[in-house]
């Protein structure tokens, strides 16, 4: 064949590789509304490293240290990456006082604790994570610090703190010196702290308890100050209020990730059990889309270390944990805020209050559960009507929903089956799009609009989320073209061929 030909040949593939060049180059930046977090206790997920463990007790999960460190996540990112987690939101890292395993006794705010291994190890981490395109966060102390930490000793710092002590349902912080924050002293501090370890590790963000314990005034130059380290750090805060009245001044203030304490409650008492209307959790979204200025930044769960875990109640319910958590975090995934899953929950984790709820990782995972956890990360991560776009409740009774997202265009449809018999909800196509289909994109399902409406039907404790596209039947034009190609390309290496023989006369006296 002649050189002409054989580039010939290859300008389609050059064209092709153009166009996914320019299709990389054109590779939108990711939001924070855009992260799928896994939040975990740095001493009880993996230890990676065993010449740090000196004070680990197994025998003593209560009080002692279990071995978790960084080198342990580390070991682990393929892990977290393989279920679609973007980020991953580390407990308090700063070196604590003897047993501070949960990491609230801080001892040292520019040191990280030795169990947990280096600065360095952190960086590493840190490093490790963004070659995975995964991003780091951590709990920046900013209430309280350890019981003997030495500024309680020093007269000078004596107005660094409050008269009265940390009052908490937690039995780690209850009782703990708290810091004034309103002294410009411990803010000028704690501001110069939180900059230094962006500088030092690359860290992505911070999350932060207790914001409602600190003027406001303190937070808006706490954010400044981190994002002009670094302008797309993330911030996400709790608070001790519910309300998103109240809340909506932090968000305004710049800790963008607010969670949502009052979503957990109506996702828990709606899927930890069956036949349980789903209407409370449309209330909530509705509630906060009015009241915050980013509701899409707020974070979401239903399990975390304050709390008893979500398992707990299944089985209180006497429900099979298996299909309560796949409809609990199917709810998760598809509604608009920030996702965040506590550790331990691809695996049911059981546990009562504090520290029973925060054992030791145990690989021994629910294949099953992970998988599903993975394919959810997978479609919200590829459908940013899920992440960014709007919500609007389509159908609820009983424990059936069904409600659409939309952004730029694009328009998903989820449906959750949360009762004990099949369910077919009818859907007006006005409400969708006429003469389109849904195409499943979770369990495959096809649904065309038919007379006016969609007839969805979602099997007992299952569920689907589709996507709206144009109906498709037999594309005449396209498979002529696709047998053109053929037939031009087959003729195109006869040609070739016969000319190929013409220049070759030893072939042809053979």
């Amino acid at each position: 064949m002649s050189k002409k030909s054989l580039v010939f040949l290859l300008i389609p593939f050059l064209l092709f590789s153009a166009a996914f060049s320019a299709s990389a180059d054109k590779k939108e930046e990711r939001l924070w509304e855009d992260e799928i977090v896994y939040s975990l206790m740095v001493d009880r997920f993996n230890n990676g490293d065993n010449s740090n463990d000196e004070g680990v007790d197994y025998s003593d999960p209560v009080n002692k240290f279990q071995g978790g460190d960084f080198q342990g996540i580390i070991q682990k990112l393929d892990y977290l990456k393989d279920m679609g987690f973007t980020t991953i939101m580390l407990s308090p890292v700063f070196k604590n006082e003897e047993n501070g395993f949960h990491g609230e006794w801080v001892d040292d705010f520019y040191e990280t604790d030795p169990h947990f291994g280096t600065i360095k190890e952190l960086k590493e981490l840190v490093d490790e994570a963004h070659k995975k395109d995964m991003k780091v966060m951590f709990e920046f102390v900013t209430t309280h610090v350890g019981q003997n930490h030495p500024w309680t000793k020093d007269p000078a710092k004596k107005d660094w703190f409050k008269k009265e002590a940390m009052v908490s349902d937690n039995s780690w912080i209850n009782g703990l010196p708290q810091l004034d924050l309103n002294s410009q002293e411990v803010q000028d501090y704690l501001i110069e702290a939180a900059k230094w370890w962006i500088e030092e590790t690359g860290i992505d963000g911070y999350s932060l308890s207790g914001i409602d314990q600190a003027p406001l005034g303190f937070w808006e130059d706490f954010s400044a100050a981190v994002k002009e380290q670094n302008d797309r750090f993330y911030l996400a805060g709790t608070a001790s209020g519910e309300a998103s009245e109240d809340l909506k001044k932090y968000q305004e203030a710049g800790i963008e990730g607010v969670i949502d304490s009052g979503l957990t409650k109506p996702l828990r008492d709606s899927y930890s059990t069956i036949d349980i209307s789903s209407k409370s959790l449309m209330d909530v979204w509705e509630k906060n889309n009015g009241a915050y200025p980013e509701p899409h930044s707020l974070g979401a769960l239903f399990d975390d270390r304050n709390s008893t875990r979500y398992t707990k109640d299944i089985v209180e319910n006497k429900q099979n944990p298996g299909a309560r958590w796949k409809l609990a975090l199917f709810y998760l995934y598809t509604q608009p805020e920030v996702p965040i899953v506590f550790y331990g929950s691809e695996i049911a984790v059981n546990g009562d209050v504090p520290p029973d709820n925060v054992p030791l990782m145990n690989f021994r995972a629910d294949e099953e559960l992970m998988e599903f956890i993975g394919r959810l990360g997978t479609i919200r991560q590829e459908h940013k009507a899920l992440s960014r776009g709007n919500m609007e409740l389509l159908y609820e009774k009983d424990g059936m929903i069904v409600f659409k997202r939309e952004y730029e265009g694009e328009t998903i449809v989820a449906a959750i089956n949360n009762t004990t018999k099949d369910q077919t909800a009818l859907i007006p196509a006005e409400k969708i799009g006429n003469n389109k289909e849904l195409r499943g994109l979770f369990a495959s399902d096809l649904v065309k609009s038919e007379k006016g409406e969609y007839r969805i039907v979602v099997d007992r404790e299952m569920m689907e989320v589709y996507k709206l596209a144009d109906k498709v039947g037999f594309n005449v034009p396209f498979i002529i073209s696709i047998f053109s190609v053929f037939i031009v390309f087959g003729l195109f290496m006869y040609f070739a061929w016969k000319r190929g023989k013409k220049r070759n006369p030893y072939e042809q006296n053979e």
